[in-house]
C-alpha cells in the first residue's frame, strides 16, 4: 500500500485536522505509515492546546489522536 500522505505539508494546508472538546487541535502535516492502525503508527503534527496556544510541531501516535479527538477536516489532495 502506497503512503499518499508521506510528503510534509505546510501548517496552512494540512492533510487532516482533528479536534477535541478540551481545546486541543492536531493538524496532520505528514503520516509516516500508510496504515494508521499499526501499533506505533505516527503522524507529524502541529498541535495547539490551552497550555500552548501558539502551537508546537512534533510526532504524535495516531492511536492517541484517534482515541481522544474527532476528525473535522480531511484534505488528502
Amino acid at each position: 500500500m502506497k503512503n499518499t500522505m508521506a510528503k510534509t505539508r505546510p501548517v496552512s494546508n494540512p492533510y487532516e485536522v482533528w479536534m477535541n472538546n478540551s481545546g486541543w487541535t492536531w493538524k496532520v502535516l505528514k503520516k509516516w505509515q500508510a496504515d494508521d492502525h499499526k501499533p506505533y503508527a505516527r503522524w507529524f503534527c502541529y498541535v495547539t492546546s490551552p497550555m500552548c496556544p501558539e502551537g508546537e510541531m512534533g510526532d504524535c501516535y495516531a492511536k492517541d489522536i484517534m482515541q481522544y479527538a474527532t476528525k473535522v477536516i480531511s484534505n488528502p489532495l
